[in-house]
């Protein structure tokens, strides 16, 4: 996991804030809120219970399971059951 990555959720998180996330992904600087929240640790837990140990990770209905980024015909093929090129 990326160093930053939690204390960003976190305070994504707690500040509700759609912006700080388009903030985030824009490579801008978020402020960092200390606050009290279970959301991102109970999400990383259960990554761990599931067997997830990246991000992005698609589960398809199938259980089919595929982690890492893809371009938008290959998650298309994925998601269409389609074998990928």
């Amino acid at each position: 996991m990326h160093p930053d990555a939690q204390w960003k959720a976190k305070s994504i998180m707690c500040n509700k804030s759609l912006q700080m996330l388009d903030d985030n992904f824009a490579k801008k600087s978020i402020p960092r809120t200390e606050c009290q929240t279970k959301e991102v640790d109970n999400a990383i837990k259960l990554a761990e219970k599931l067997g997830i140990t990246g991000t992005p990770t698609i589960i398809l209905s199938s259980g089919k399971m595929h982690s890492g980024t893809m371009s938008a015909e290959q998650l298309i093929e994925l998601i269409d059951g389609k074998k990928n090129k």
